[in-house]
């Protein structure tokens, strides 16, 4: 057994999120945050289409749920679960919740902040910084955003 296969199963409920967000119109990105046990805390998916609202990251979402779940803000012990690299804003939101883990799906060359373009969560002048657990079932992440975009934004 690989050290990804115990995130497959939460990585496969955040591509379930990442669905909703497709039959929405949005970029198929998909959340969830387990608690420090490994139950489901939290969910989200991109909203910001729906919700006109450009901090609508399915990370956000996820995040948002947890806190009023758990009743605080701070997720101390918990993991955000999600199908693409963090930008700088999500990966700023997990740090400040106070996340013990990211675990991502497709890298993002763009604009990740987990390692790709930047390191936000790994920064050594912030006070917290969680772990990362990288490519957890990437290909799939991947292939839902080609094939969103390819149909979004045609060559």
């Amino acid at each position: 057994m690989s050290h990804l296969d115990p995130w497959h199963e939460p990585m496969r409920l955040a591509l379930a999120e990442a669905r909703l967000a497709l039959a929405a119109a949005d970029v198929p990105i998909g959340a969830v945050v387990l608690s420090a046990e490994g139950s489901v805390i939290g969910t989200g998916h991109n909203v910001r289409e729906a919700e006109s609202d450009p901090t609508g990251h399915a990370e956000v979402v996820a995040l948002r749920a947890a806190a009023q779940a758990v009743g605080e803000w701070r997720l101390a012990g918990c993991t955000l679960v999600v199908t693409l690299e963090p930008c700088t804003m999500c990966a700023g939101a997990a740090v400040l919740a106070r996340v013990e883990r990211i675990v991502f799906g497709a890298f993002d060359d763009k604009a990740g902040a987990v390692g790709s373009l930047w390191d936000v969560v790994r920064d050594r002048r912030l006070n917290h910084r969680p772990e990362v657990v990288a490519g957890v079932l990437a290909p799939e992440s991947t292939a839902l955003l080609a094939s969103f975009f390819a149909e979004h934004r045609p060559i």
